[in-house]
């Protein structure tokens, strides 16, 4: 079976699975009312004007496997050059993950039980708004969103240019990085500055 999915960059943040067993075809779409960089790894990076799309065709079996939107970049003709936000080696086709702040969107497809994962994440501090919706498949595929302000209420020791920073990136200790493993800080690293 295969299915398609869309990731917005209008709006943020949950978990949620659904069941395949064959490649995902991902259709970004930058909703934002300016220019966002997506990126994917694997898959390597486009500029979208706001209302362009970008589909990225995705192995069954991929994992550890992201989306951002970059902001604020300058390429030159041959793709290099350097973002405000999200960037990932200097260039326009991205060959690792993006440099914090970056929200993301973390999937991985036809693992156990042939389920694909999918979420929202702040592990790396926050840029822009994103959505992802499912618009086919089988199971619980269900939209994730946020239209909060982060940015906005971005604490001013989070603050970065363009973003707002997760502790872990700011302070670098295990109270916010929880380095000594499963379970080792509280709810979540940015609960006690929100």
């Amino acid at each position: 079976m295969s299915y398609t999915t869309k990731f917005l960059t209008t709006s943020l943040l949950f978990s949620l699975l659904f069941i395949s067993t064959e490649a995902a075809t991902f259709e970004i779409r930058n909703n934002c009312p300016y220019t966002v960089w997506a990126a994917a790894s694997p898959g390597g990076g486009r500029r979208l004007e706001r209302g362009q799309t970008w589909n990225l065709n995705v192995s069954a079996g991929t994992s550890m496997a992201r989306i951002w939107g970059r902001t604020n970049c300058n390429f030159d003709g041959s793709g290099q050059g350097r973002c405000q936000t999200g960037d990932c080696t200097g260039g326009l086709e991205c060959r690792g993950w993006g440099v914090p702040p970056n929200t993301l969107v973390e999937y991985a497809l036809n693992q156990f039980a042939n389920l694909d994962f999918y979420d929202i994440s702040l592990v790396d501090g926050f840029n822009i708004p994103i959505e992802f919706s499912p618009t086919s498949g089988r199971g619980n595929c269900q939209a994730v969103r946020c239209t909060a302000d982060i940015n906005g209420q971005c604490p001013n020791e989070l603050r970065a240019p363009g973003g707002c920073n997760n502790p872990c990136t700011v302070f670098k200790t295990n109270e916010f990085c929880c380095t000594n493993g499963q379970g080792s800080c509280g709810p979540t690293p940015f609960s006690k500055f929100f």
